[in-house]
């Protein structure tokens, strides 16, 4: 059998190692293993309910829930139909699920709760095609009764009476796929304007599976832990693609709110993160540390500072001195050992942030403490992955070099350009935002970099969000918020400068850092709000401004500043799932604010 589809490649690692465990679930407080063969016989049993329902070839299927093994079951399962599954964001409100479900054309939704339930008995009535709804989780759902709605357990079991009925079934099915084949429609999170779908093939997925296993030398040995949203690419990439090509162990986390515990129980050996995960964990290690003995500290701050320097000339290509490699094994098994294992990092041989740009000061510290972490770069429209850092391939300010079979070019204006399997087919009833993005053969990123001579690419900024001064000045601002972010006490910052006489920022505070810093001041407050209005915490927030100042060019330094009185969320439509600005709603919606630094 050739592996050309993600179905196909889940029946080949059955073959190979069928009792082997395939992915870890938490269940009121306990892993529970999940071998290749359940793994697959789950799928099977999906796909041939789906077969008796009507699903077939090219058509659409939705799936909502957080990351559990029944989304995965879900995906392979409509895939194996010859059917497209449709990734939708748990956080998202009824009216984007509507749009989403219907702009698709989706005839099944999956949802893993009555919460999800909900929403889509709000707007079924709005989406015709929708004929079915499976719900994982019936738990408040006992006594529900709705011709459209089953349970997960009932789609399985009529799989299971289809299976005994035509024992071949699934496998005439899953022969007929190809890799040419739609794999999915994945809904952009983009800054601006609707969401449009990409559309993504079997080959791609496949394509970017291989070349990510095999640059960052993964291995069925390997460990990683499911936590980013599954229906984002990026989370897709080991959770699917890379777990598909190698076999390696996915441990789902028991919920968002509960990854530092779990972390600790799972020790993975691969960590994949956005930029704010490595900016709390950060955080978190530094206020924690202040809070320690005076000798804790000590010891602290001089295996920080021997790590930085032997950091430094590995990162300059330059050997250690032996008395520099002598203290640092001192300071990794005296102190860095010991704080990895605290927070469950102390397996992790290949840290991995993208999805936003992070502060090469996180990478440095994370470097230095012994935590291998690097960063890549990968959009949903070329399937989560373009380039790879790894231990052997690293140099910090770049995201690596490009996986191979993936071709990249600078445009004359800055434009990152590429070509190759993992690009998408085009946005789905869109041609032409496709022909917008698409044109002889490449695709128009919107990101502005460039390539040095060995290879490695560098990210600027987005095209759109490079800021121009009223003097002219060019200002790429997510350095300058990476910088900002890198302070415990700033958990966001959006640069205002496009057209205007001088650099500000309007920023939100980290609130779990900013409180505990008020409480140990006996700062009076009453609310969130009350606390962004509080003279201490706003000459705290100067004091960390001044400090990135000094990094800055005149031009680029920050003249004034706004807190802002809230935290910055998805459903309020201030930052993707992914956790980056909306540049263009936070300047239309705060507009008054960010005026309020100008009037003089």
């Amino acid at each position: 059998m050739v592996v050309d589809t993600l179905p196909k490649a889940l029946i080949n690692m059955a073959k190979k190692k069928p009792q082997s465990i395939a992915m870890r679930q938490k269940v009121f407080g306990l892993w529970e293993d999940i071998t290749w063969n359940d793994y697959l016989n789950k799928v099977e049993c999906v796909a041939l309910a789906l077969k008796a329902f009507g699903l077939k070839k090219g058509d659409k299927a939705a799936i909502i829930g957080e990351n559990q093994p029944e989304w995965l079951y879900s995906a392979l399962g409509i895939m194996s139909v010859g059917g497209i599954f449709v990734g939708v964001y748990p956080t998202n409100p009824a009216p984007e699920c509507e749009y989403i479900i219907g702009h698709s054309d989706s005839v099944a939704f999956f949802c893993e709760d009555e919460e999800q339930l909900d929403k889509a008995l709000i707007f079924r009535h709005n989406t015709p095609l929708l004929k079915k709804i499976i719900v994982w989780d019936m738990e408040g759902l006992r006594h529900f009764k709705d011709p459209m709605v089953m349970s997960f357990d009932e789609l399985i079991a009529l799989g299971d009476k289809m299976r005994q009925d035509d024992p071949s079934m699934f496998m005439k099915l899953v022969d007929a796929g190809c890799g040419d084949d739609l794999a999915s429609i994945i809904y952009t999170s983009g800054t601006t304007g609707r969401p449009k779908g990409a559309m993504l093939s079997q080959e791609g997925y496949l394509y970017v599976g291989r070349q990510t296993a095999t640059m960052a030398k993964v291995t069925d040995k390997d460990e990683t832990i499911s936590f980013l949203p599954i229906c984002h690419v990026y989370e897709q990439v080991f959770a699917m693609m890379v777990h598909l090509t190698v076999g390696h162990i996915v441990n789902m986390a028991e919920s968002p709110d509960t990854l530092m515990e779990d972390l600790r129980d799972v020790s993975p050996t691969i960590f994949q993160a956005v930029p704010r995960i490595w900016e709390k964990y950060y955080s978190n290690i530094i206020l924690k540390m202040q809070d320690s003995s005076w000798l804790k500290k000590t010891f602290y701050s001089f295996a920080v500072n021997i790590g930085t320097k032997y950091n430094d000339k590995l990162l300059a290509g330059v050997s250690p001195s032996l008395l520099i490699t002598l203290l640092y094994k001192w300071a990794y098994f005296s102190v860095f050992w010991h704080l990895k294992r605290i927070i469950g990092f102390e397996r992790i041989r290949l840290g991995n942030s993208a999805a936003a740009p992070i502060s090469h000061k996180i990478l440095k510290y994370f470097q230095s403490i012994g935590v291998p972490i690097y960063e890549g770069f990968g959009m949903t429209e070329a399937t989560g992955t373009t380039h790879i850092s790894t231990d052997r391939g690293f140099k910090l300010g770049t995201v690596g070099k490009a996986i191979p079979g993936t071709e990249v070019k600078i445009a004359k204006d800055g434009e990152i350009l590429f070509k190759g399997p993992g690009i998408l087919k085009g946005y789905y009833k869109n041609e032409e935002a496709t022909k917008d993005v698409i044109k002889e053969g490449w695709f128009y990123s919107g990101d502005v970099g460039e390539i040095d001579e060995e290879g490695f690419m560098k990210i600027t900024d987005r095209k759109k969000d490079i800021m121009i001064t009223a003097g002219g000045k060019n200002i790429a601002p997510q350095f300058i918020e990476n910088l900002l972010k890198f302070s415990p006490y700033i958990n966001d910052a959006v640069i205002i400068a496009d057209k205007r006489k001088y650099v500000t920022a309007i920023i939100v505070i980290d609130e779990e850092n900013v409180v505990k810093y008020a409480q140990d001041l006996k700062v009076q407050y009453t609310t969130f709000a009350s606390l962004t209005k509080t003279q201490e915490v706003n000459e705290l927030i100067q004091s960390e401004i001044n400090k990135v100042n000094k990094e800055l060019a005149r031009v680029e330094a920050i003249k004034k500043f706004r807190i802002l009185d809230k935290k910055l969320y998805t459903e309020d439509g201030e930052v993707t799932p992914t956790m980056k600005v909306k540049r263009k709603y936070i300047n239309e919606h705060y507009k008054d604010l960010i005026e309020s630094m100008y009037k003089d």
